[in-house]
């Protein structure tokens, strides 16, 4: 099994999930965690993404399977092409079948979140 990891380590509102990801390798040891950019071909990966991300705007940890609920802003460059549009288009066009993203609240204390993550995984 994989998981899916994104984030930016040099940006601390963005890099909670990466920095789980050592504890998480030792709790998990039958689960690769890969760190992942949000446009990299995720339909490689299988057809069922699972996926531990930090998701700006939300107060508490939240599991979306359903990439609508994605905040998308306008695309006007690559620059802008996020996992959102990136997960809708993979699904529109079959070529993943499910995805299931363990949200994160940027400010989430990294403990408390690896426990959720663990719970939840």
């Amino acid at each position: 099994m994989k998981i899916l990891i994104f984030g930016n380590p040099l940006v601390p509102q963005d890099s909670l999930a990466i920095n789980l990801i050592p504890r998480l390798e030792k709790a998990f040891s039958n689960i690769k965690f890969l760190h992942l950019d949000p446009t990299e071909n995720l339909e490689e990966h299988g057809p069922n993404l699972t996926i531990i991300d930090v998701v700006h705007g939300i107060k508490d940890p939240l599991i979306i399977t359903d990439p609508d609920k994605l905040k998308i802003e306008k695309i006007s460059s690559m620059h802008d092409f996020d996992l959102g549009y990136n997960l809708k288009l993979l699904l529109q066009a079959k070529k993943i079948k499910s995805v299931k993203i363990l949200g994160l609240p940027y400010d989430m204390d990294k403990r408390e979140a690896f426990e959720w993550v663990k719970r939840n995984l």
